[in-house]
């Protein structure tokens, strides 16, 4: 029998600010701060009146060496093999940038060392910092800046990078092989009723996303205590690979497991001893089953949580044969009750349930495979996606998917990058009605993500994923070659009223 309508419970909120327009946002960092290599403004925070963000370099060239996709051309060219000492000096050291507003200044405080590796070679100890948070540990006599590295498949393992005075990086914390395993990354750091929370992400093997140590480690001081786990691993259910997200709402830590049936969301009060008492609050992608493979970003707007989804490798999980499909949006209450925002409708345990934005999953564009970022700035949610348009123009056709090849067809690849090519962003005052910003990266066609959102006193900063430089592949009468691409590396944005 078909369970009643929920009796939803509206909280009276003040009027917002109006919303940012596209035309409120001025660009202030162009081409990975002039390097193409910088590609992805991977994590960023506001501390101490400036702006830090965390790069990640050369992603393209590594999903080449690492991963077998079947691809027709490769978007961007690669000059040197992975490991070689061109590619360690010159492609891989990840950098940490830091933007003071009044001044108008971008300045690089920090640069991946060289380090001797496991295969006996120098290479760059970090390919990139995936996280970034303020926090006081019990040792900082103020709140510092920590940021987690992605290292390597032959270095040490997890490191977290601890910033006191603004200017200089340390190591606080070397985090070696978590649960045994030799994990490369972590992607959440999650302060906490007085600690820092953090779960591995990824591991070697091209496995960036599913480390498949389904574990949350807490400490009250990274520097000097040992990390505690915190759950049963993989909260008792073999299928959930990795923690991939973290957040904290209505006095709970919640987490979000990747599980290629769909993924589970789960929370914690964090009270007595660890390992804590966890409560399943979704499961199986919410009912859309593999579809909704994982959560990719949280956020908290107006009593509820946000939810965010996707499926790993950009919306195409060609291991497990997952997708393609684009991301949904949904609202959970405390009360474990939720509402599908934007998404496809379906049949569900707590009833029938329609978008309520009424935009079908990905904003009602196919391409749009995770909602890779959502923000909250005076008064408005907002949410950033990953769209993989771009990347159609080098694909080989006649190998993917009679629905894909139909769509290329009837529209056009060049038509699609055109119309399409670029994240969006969109916003809402109330979580429910939605209005684009801008469909089409900012101007930016290589702009294929949005991946960083960081409200601050001096405006909403925003940081995009574009990892097609330095050099692009371009068809000239039917026949590919490499150029310079002005428009490759991230790029960061600041929104003003």
């Amino acid at each position: 029998m078909t369970a009643p309508p929920r009796l939803t419970t509206h909280y009276l909120h003040p009027s917002p600010a109006p919303g940012l327009r596209f035309e409120n946002f001025r660009k202030i960092c162009v081409n990975g701060f002039g390097d193409g290599n910088n590609a992805y403004a991977h994590c960023m925070a506001w501390h101490q009146n400036a702006l830090f963000v965390g790069t990640t370099r050369a992603n393209l060239c590594l999903i080449q060496e690492r991963l077998n996709i079947d691809i027709g051309v490769w978007p961007v060219e690669c000059p040197y093999k992975l490991l070689s000492e061109e590619f360690e000096t010159l492609q891989a050291r990840a950098e940490i940038w830091k933007y003071d507003p009044a001044g108008n200044v971008w300045t690089r405080i920090y640069r991946a060392p060289l380090v001797v590796g496991s295969h006996g070679g120098v290479m760059s100890r970090d390919l990139g910092y995936r996280g970034m948070v303020v926090y006081q540990s019990a040792s900082d006599p103020e709140p510092a800046l920590y940021t987690s590295n992605w290292s390597r498949a032959h270095g040490d393992g997890p490191l977290l990078l601890r910033c006191r005075d603004g200017a200089t990086f340390e190591v606080a914390a070397q985090l070696g092989r978590i649960g045994g395993q030799p994990v490369t990354s972590l992607r959440t750091l999650t302060p906490f009723k007085g600690q820092l929370f953090i779960a591995p992400t990824g591991a070697a093997q091209g496995r960036p996303n599913a480390s498949r140590v389904p574990e949350i480690y807490t400490s009250r001081d990274p520097g000097r205590s040992d990390w505690v786990l915190v759950n049963e691993p993989g909260f008792g259910d073999p299928d959930n690979l990795t923690i991939f997200e973290m957040t904290v709402f209505a006095d709970h830590l919640y987490a979000g497991a990747l599980n290629n049936q769909g993924f589970q969301l789960w929370r914690t009060a964090a009270e007595g001893r660890p390992p804590y008492r966890w409560e399943k609050v979704l499961d199986h992608g919410a009912e859309r089953g593999p579809l909704n493979q994982l959560i990719v970003s949280m956020q908290v707007f107006q009593d509820a949580l946000y939810l965010g989804t996707g499926i790993q490798n950009g919306g195409y999980d060609y291991v497990h044969k997952i997708g393609p499909a684009s991301a949904e949006i949904l609202r959970v209450q405390d009360d474990g009750s939720w509402d599908l925002i934007v998404g496809n409708a379906r049949q569900t345990s707590q009833g029938f349930k329609r978008p309520l934005s009424g935009l079908n999953a990905g904003f009602g564009n196919f391409f749009n495979a995770y909602i890779w970022r959502m923000g909250v700035h005076d008064g408005w949610l907002y949410a950033g996606t990953m769209d993989w348009s771009n990347t159609v123009r080098y694909a080989q056709l006649e190998r993917r998917s009679p629905k894909i090849r139909r769509l290329y067809e009837l529209i056009g690849v060049e038509n699609i990058v055109t119309q399409q090519g670029g994240f969006e962003l969109w916003r809402s005052s109330d979580g429910e009605n939605w209005l684009p910003v801008n469909r089409q990266g900012f101007g930016n066609p290589y702009n294929y993500g949005l991946r960083t959102l960081v409200s601050t006193p001096q405006g909403f900063f925003l940081g995009t994923a574009n990892p097609f430089g330095p050099r692009v592949a371009v068809q000239h009468e039917n026949q590919w070659r490499y150029e310079d691409n002005p428009q490759g590396g991230l790029e960061i944005w600041l929104g003003r009223r």
